[in-house]
C-alpha cells in the first residue's frame, strides 16, 4: 500500500509520440499542469509497442497512488496489450485506474474490444464529451459504465505562438488571397469521420457562386484500409476541383502552422455527430481569429460542464450551421462570415489545461 505519510501521486502512461498524435499531446500536457500544481507529486511512464518492462513498471507502480491514462493514443495501436498488463499489475498492487476516454464510437471495433477490459478495470473513468458518453451508454459491453463517468473539459492542443513562420504554402495561399480567391481552410488529421468529402462539396458550391475557391486542408491522411486517400482524390477529381484543393501534409511548428492559419478567410468542419466538446481542431482553428463554421451539436448540454467552449459559442468566433443543413447552407454562412474583421479570441492555454488538471486531482485526491 502507498505509505501514509505522503500525498497522492499519479502515474501517467504516455505513448512515445511516433507517430504525433493529439490524444498523446494531451496527456502530456495534462502531466505538466498537475507537476506545475504539485511538483514531483506526478510522474510518467512511456508505453512503446513491444518494449514492455515488467520490473520497472512494478517499482513506478509501487511509487504511486493511481495510474492514469488517456485513450485512445495512435502510437498504442500496436501496443494496446501494454496498458491492459499495467492495468492489471495496477490491481494487483491495489492501486487505483483512471481512464481519460476521448472517443468511442468512431473508434474500429478492435480498439474498442481491447478497451472494454481496460474500463472494466478502471476505478474513474473520465469522458471529454455528453455525446462521448450517450456512445458509452450505447455499447452493450459496458454501457452500464457510462453512468458513473465523469466528464473531463478539453482544453486546445495547439497555442498561438508569439510569431509565425513563412513556408512556400504561406506565399501560395497568400498570393490566392490577393488574386480574390477566397481560401477554405480544413485542419487536422484526414478520415472519414471528419467527412472531408463534405468539405469539398462547400467549395464546389463556393465554386458554382463564383467565389473562387481554394481549399486547404492543413494536415495529412491517416493511413488506414478504408482507403479514404483514395476516395477523396476521386471526389477531387469528380467535383471539378483539381486545381482548387490542397493538402499541406504534416506541419510540425506551431509558428509554420498559424503562418497557414492567418491566410484563411473561414474554416469549415461538417461532423456528422454535430460540434461536440472534444474537438481541439476546432480549437486550434479559432485562434486564427478567422470564423469557423461547424455542424450544430447535436445535445443541448454538450457544453454545460466546458465554460470556456460556450463561451466561444456565444461570442459568434464559432459559427453553428443546423445538422440537416446541406453544403448551399454551409457555402452561405463561409461568405457571410469572410466579410468579418480578423480578431483573435482570448485564450489562454495553460487556464484551460489548469481547469482539466483540477478536475483529474479532485478524483486522486
Amino acid at each position: 500500500m502507498p505509505s501514509a505519510d505522503r500525498s497522492p501521486a499519479s502515474l501517467h502512461l504516455l505513448g512515445s509520440g511516433k507517430p504525433p498524435c493529439g490524444i498523446g499531446d494531451f496527456s502530456r500536457l495534462l502531466l505538466e499542469s498537475l507537476q506545475d500544481g504539485e511538483p514531483n507529486r506526478h510522474a510518467a511512464l512511456t508505453v512503446e509497442p513491444r518494449a514492455f518492462r515488467l520490473a520497472e513498471t512494478w517499482r513506478a507502480l509501487g511509487r504511486a497512488d493511481a495510474v492514469v491514462a488517456n485513450f485512445p493514443v495512435v502510437a498504442w495501436k500496436q501496443a494496446l496489450f501494454g496498458p491492459l498488463a499495467i492495468y492489471a499489475l495496477a490491481k494487483l498492487r491495489r492501486r487505483r485506474c483512471v481512464t481519460v476516454l476521448h472517443e468511442w464510437a468512431g473508434l474500429h471495433r478492435l480498439r474498442r474490444l481491447v478497451l472494454r477490459p481496460i474500463l472494466l478495470l478502471s476505478d474513474t473513468i473520465f469522458l471529454v464529451s455528453p455525446q462521448v458518453r450517450e456512445e458509452l451508454a450505447a455499447d452493450p459491453l459496458v454501457g452500464s459504465l457510462a453512468s458513473r463517468a465523469a466528464l473531463m473539459p478539453v482544453p486546445p492542443n495547439l497555442a498561438r505562438p508569439a510569431s509565425v513562420a513563412d513556408s512556400p504554402l504561406r506565399q501560395r495561399l497568400l498570393d490566392a488571397r490577393r488574386e480574390g480567391r477566397l481560401v477554405l481552410g480544413h485542419f487536422g488529421s484526414i478520415y472519414p469521420g471528419k467527412q472531408p468529402e463534405a468539405v469539398l462539396d462547400i467549395a464546389a458550391a463556393l465554386k458554382a457562386r463564383g467565389a473562387a475557391p481554394l481549399l486547404v486542408f492543413i494536415g495529412s491522411f491517416i493511413k488506414a484500409s478504408d482507403g479514404i486517400e483514395d476516395i477523396f482524390r476521386d471526389k477531387v477529381a469528380a467535383s471539378g476541383l483539381a486545381d482548387d484543393v490542397i493538402v499541406s501534409g504534416y506541419v510540425a511548428s506551431a509558428e509554420e502552422l498559424f503562418g497557414l492559419f492567418e491566410t484563411v478567410d473561414a474554416f469549415a468542419y461538417v461532423l456528422p455527430e454535430g460540434l461536440t466538446a472534444r474537438r481541439a481542431s476546432v480549437l486550434a482553428s479559432v485562434q486564427a481569429g478567422r470564423p469557423v463554421v461547424v455542424t450544430a451539436p447535436a445535445l443541448p448540454d454538450e457544453f454545460d460542464h466546458h465554460p470556456r467552449y460556450r463561451a466561444l459559442l456565444d461570442s459568434g468566433a464559432i459559427v453553428l450551421v443546423p445538422r440537416d443543413a446541406g453544403s448551399d447552407a454551409y457555402a452561405e454562412h463561409v461568405l457571410a462570415a469572410r466579410a468579418r474583421p480578423t480578431s483573435h479570441p482570448d485564450l489562454d492555454r495553460r487556464t484551460w489545461f489548469r481547469d482539466a488538471a483540477d478536475v483529474l486531482r479532485g478524483k486522486l485526491s
